[in-house]
Order: C-alpha cells, then sequence, then structure tokens
C-alpha cells in the first residue's frame, strides 16, 4: 500500500466508500463522480500504478469482479455495461492505483464512445501491426 494514495486508504477504510464487493484480492466501490448512476470502480487490494506494472493474476481477478459488478447493474435495468480502464496522463487516468471501471449503460444516457480517427495509409496497417507483434 502506498502512504498518499486515496485508493489504498479506502482499502483500509481510512476514507470511506459505497462499497459494493470484496473479497480477497480486490475491493469494488462507487465512484464519487459517476458518468451513471452505479458507475463502480474495481481495484486491486495491492497497490499497482497501473495495468503496465500489475501483475497477469491480479488483472484477471479485478476483470472476475468487473464482470460480477457488470452482472449485478442489472438490478439498475442497466441496458449495457462499459468496462474500460485508463493508464497513464494521456489515456486519462487521474488516480494511480490500478483500477477498472464499470459504468452502466442506458440508452440516450448522454455518455458518447470516442470517436475513430482517420484511416490507415497504404501498407501503414502492416506496419503498425508488425510493431505490436514484434513487441508481444
Amino acid at each position: 500500500m502506498e502512504n498518499d494514495c486515496i485508493f489504498c486508504k479506502i482499502v483500509k477504510g481510512d476514507i470511506p466508500s459505497n462499497k459494493i464487493y470484496e473479497d480477497e484480492e480486490t475491493f469494488a466501490f462507487l465512484d464519487i463522480a459517476p458518468v451513471n448512476l452505479g458507475h463502480t470502480l474495481v481495484i486491486s487490494k495491492e497497490h499497482f500504478p497501473n495495468i503496465y506494472e500489475t501483475p497477469e493474476e491480479v488483472m484477471a481477478h479485478m476483470m472476475k469482479t468487473a464482470k460480477k459488478v457488470s452482472i449485478a447493474l442489472k438490478a439498475l435495468d442497466a441496458e449495457g455495461v462499459n468496462v474500460t480502464m485508463n493508464n497513464n496522463f494521456a489515456a486519462g487516468q487521474v488516480v494511480f492505483h490500478s483500477h477498472i471501471h464499470v459504468i452502466p449503460r442506458f440508452t440516450n444516457d448522454g455518455f458518447e464512445l470516442w470517436h475513430g480517427k482517420r484511416g490507415y495509409k497504404d501498407g501503414e496497417k502492416e506496419e503498425i501491426a508488425q510493431k505490436i507483434i514484434a513487441k508481444l
């Protein structure tokens, strides 16, 4: 746990939260600035700053918890769900403790998804794919 991390303080009970779910590895609670009511954050109890530093087995368990929460959001008559994770400043990460957003969705709720950018130039898709494959 990190001493100055707000999510670590929530896990320890130093900061109150509206807990939705807890098990040995994860903790899920309502986001204080929800996109839609019921917007839940699933965090690892152990401090990891982002997806890059979170061990695979911890990420897998976080995703299992996110699925449980997604199913539970049907209690709010959610018509769908977004499951997303922001990593680093460029992606909009604000709290640097590994967490997954589980956002209930409703028709015409005003929450918009990102818009695609330009298409690939000739040969660019293949070049990009090869760069990614080389790192796997």
